[in-house]
């Protein structure tokens, strides 16, 4: 039996990653279509799109659950959702970036003048620091909504929305230069064709987000087996492993997009996802729920804003490298002994 949930395990993360493969080649080229700048795509249109499963997910926990532990489910997601994206999806990211230079130095040979160069130096960062900013103060006016009670609370839920909107717009004007069809694959539903068409387009977006949808919730229901399995707590279990299932696509985005050069968007898809995952399920449950925190998810927040002020800490001091970038996924083990701990 245990063999079969690690096949499942193993067999819904190789699906998700072969759906955000053709998600990414699918949501550029709408980028395209719709004349969108190339950050716009990573913060907005594949962030929309992976973000929408789990948002989905904490709008039928919050609002469609009668019971306490469903209230529970809705908060946990939007407290583990920015803490797996501000470690893990980021270290990730870094360990990408270095794997990928040395590939390119082995392909090299060893005789690239810019061999010692990080890739990171040739990046656009000049939006990246503004973007960690705005996810940290709503983060922080989250969290300490958290840990204070009165009448007219829920009703702040809709200031999130907003600030949401108020981001959305924001970064549909901040681009001046459209992203190019040039460096582009052909749509994989329509490999022979140069401009594929808005129809095609559409249904591999909408057929993959499905498959990343189905298997990510697969992979979730495995990792309920896992917990127990390993001798973990559930509510260890719904903090510690859940959170990385439900932020899996933005994570296998990241390691497409590095390994196809594209390390603007790979970054601009996980500070787009970061600032969905502060406002639309944050949003939801303090409309939908007490949103008073335990001592669990008061760690996960201040692990977080440790990890962002940590990132912004890279960026202002000229130290944002590939390998300091990676390391950032060690603040989740921080979290993960602190919550053993606390559980």
């Amino acid at each position: 039996m245990a063999l079969v949930h690690v096949a499942l395990l193993v067999g819904c993360a190789g699906a998700i990653y072969l759906a955000c493969e053709w998600f990414v080649n699918a949501v550029e080229w709408l980028g395209v279509r719709l004349k969108m700048g190339t950050l716009a795509i990573g913060t907005i249109l594949a962030a929309i799109g992976t973000a929408l499963p789990e948002s989905v997910v904490t709008l039928v926990a919050v609002t469609m659950g009668n019971s306490k532990a469903s209230k529970d489910i809705g908060v946990g997601a939007a407290m583990g959702g920015p803490l797996v994206l501000a470690t893990i999806a980021y270290g990730v990211t870094g360990w990408m970036l270095i794997r990928r230079k040395r590939s390119i130095a082995k392909a090299m040979n060893g005789t690239s003048k810019d061999q010692d160069r990080d890739l990171l130096d040739d990046v656009d960062l000049s939006r990246l620091p503004t973007d960690q900013k705005w996810f940290l103060s709503i983060f922080i006016v989250k969290v300490a909504l958290g840990l204070v009670a009165f009448s007219y609370k829920p009703w702040c839920g809709l200031l999130f929305f907003a600030a949401y909107g108020f981001y959305f717009f924001k970064e549909m004007r901040a681009d001046a230069e459209t992203h190019s069809s040039m460096d582009l694959e052909p749509l994989k539903l329509q490999p022979n064709r140069t401009t594929p068409m808005g129809w095609a387009i559409a249904i591999q977006i909408l057929v993959t987000l499905g498959i990343i949808f189905g298997a990510s919730q697969l992979f979730v229901a495995q990792l309920e087996w896992a917990g127990p399995a390993l001798g973990l707590p559930a509510a260890v279990t719904a903090l510690l492993l859940s959170p990385i299932a439900t932020e899996l696509p933005e994570v296998m985005n990241a390691i497409i997009w590095v390994r196809q050069g594209k390390t603007s968007l790979a970054l601009a898809n996980i500070s787009g996802a970061m600032m969905i995952q502060a406002t639309v399920p944050s949003g939801l449950g303090i409309l939908f729920t007490p949103w008073h925190f335990s001592n669990a998810l008061i760690l996960s927040g201040l692990v977080t804003m440790i990890g962002i002020l940590y990132l912004l800490w890279l960026m202002r001091t000229h130290r944002f490298t590939s390998g300091r970038l990676a390391i950032s996924a060690g603040f989740y083990a921080i979290f993960a002994i602190g919550l053993l701990f606390i559980g």
